[in-house]
């Protein structure tokens, strides 16, 4: 695809928000070959709410970590690309037909030693190209972690967010991790008694990049945050307050770039003998965290079970809001497990929030599900899909 033809397409789509028009992205099939457990074959979704259901460990989620490696992101269940590669098979295959930016197009994965990847039969660069063209949000039980654990799945949460939205957010975050990289081997090295010369040099790389990751971070938050309190807020029926901050010594949402770099510098410089000391530079985007607060505490440390999972399924449904707010196109919606522990007045909000979308739900029993919504229902087996017709139609 030609420069002048992604910018054709990048400023139709933004014409297309600034208009209020939204599109809808839409899978029309899905190939798979050699990948997890799933049996060779294909699936052609309908466009609005798509069960996958079945017993657990069958291949549901296998279906829907598929459909995610086309946002040009890895595999969000932590996995090594290799790994996904079913046992006794050299590579996976995966093709998809969508509609997106106004037209019908196809991708194509290969996962070998390396996953590359092909858009209307051009190859790409590297698979993450892919992001900005085919576009996703995934719920999954595993992004519990989000509000459970510590800060590095709340950054990489808001990275992986901001990649879709801004593809080019990839280079930034490669250049950023580099010079972190370097000014950390080059810590280690000074510890062990080499020369400090350098170490100017990469405090002014990893400065610049990082105020790039600073300000890309909390661009994202002044967007993501209103519209995750208003979900929140009817999951939850309205009975409970929710707040996202950006927590940084950088700044904060209202700290630009200029001054994001020299704070950044300062801290940087301030920080050296510590970091020579410790071997890893202790200061920078790396070590910033996101507060996620219920009624005023730490969801992480305050909240049940419910509210965790409640904050999490908002974060995950503001991020779809923010991608169709800002590119004019409705995501796909893969939402794993979502409605086991959600009472039925969550579970009838989710499924209403997210009608106009196509959706792909996995469960173990689709009869709740079935109550609230139509669609088209597949039944996964050992790795083998079915597709089913619902009793009653």
């Amino acid at each position: 695809m030609s420069e002048s033809e992604k910018k054709r397409q990048s400023t139709s789509a933004r014409n297309s928000a600034e208009e209020g028009r939204v599109f809808t992205l839409i899978v029309s099939q899905l190939g798979f070959n050699g990948f997890r457990n799933l049996v060779t074959g294909t699936i052609e979704p309908v466009p609005d709410v798509n069960i996958l259901y079945g017993r657990n460990a069958q291949g549901k989620t296998n279906l829907l970590e598929a459909l995610w490696f086309f946002t040009g992101g890895r595999s969000f269940r932590g996995a090594k690309d290799t790994e996904t590669v079913a046992f006794g098979q050299d590579e996976a295959r995966l093709t998809l037909d969508f509609f997106a930016e106004e037209r019908t197009q196809q991708a194509e994965i290969l996962i070998n030693r390396r996953k590359s990847a092909s858009l209307g039969g051009i190859p790409l660069s590297s698979a993450s190209k892919l992001a900005g063209h085919f576009c996703a949000v995934v719920f999954s039980p595993v992004h519990l972690s989000l509000i459970k654990d510590g800060p590095e799945g709340r950054r990489k949460f808001l990275d992986a967010a901001y990649c879709q939205l801004r593809p080019g957010y990839i280079r930034i975050l490669s250049d950023f991790h580099r010079a972190l990289f370097q000014r950390n081997a080059l810590l280690k090295t000074i510890r062990k008694g080499g020369s400090v010369q350098d170490l100017k040099i990469w405090d002014e790389q990893l400065a610049l990049t990082g105020a790039q990751v600073f300000t890309a971070r909390t661009a994202y938050i002044r967007r993501l945050a209103p519209a995750t309190k208003e979900i929140y807020s009817g999951i939850s029926g309205g009975g409970e307050s929710f707040s996202l901050r950006y927590c940084s010594q950088t700044g904060d949402e209202t700290t630009g770039y200029k001054e994001a770099y020299k704070q950044l510098l300062l801290l940087l410089e301030q920080s050296a003998p510590n970091d020579i000391a410790a071997g890893f530079s202790t200061v920078g985007p790396h070590r910033d965290d996101i507060m996620v607060e219920i009624e005023g505490q730490s969801a992480r440390s305050f909240a049940s079970q419910g509210q965790q999972r409640s904050a999490v399924l908002a974060l995950k449904l503001a991020e779809a809001s923010v991608l169709r707010e800002v590119t004019g196109e409705q995501p796909v919606a893969l939402l794993d497990d979502v409605m086991s522990e959600l009472d039925t007045s969550r579970q009838d909000y989710v499924l209403n929030h997210i009608s106009g979308w196509q959706v792909f739900l996995t469960c173990c029993d689709p009869s709740p599900v079935l109550r609230l919504t139509g669609g088209k229902v597949f039944h996964v087996e050992q790795g083998r899909i079915s597709h089913q017709i619902p009793k009653g139609e």
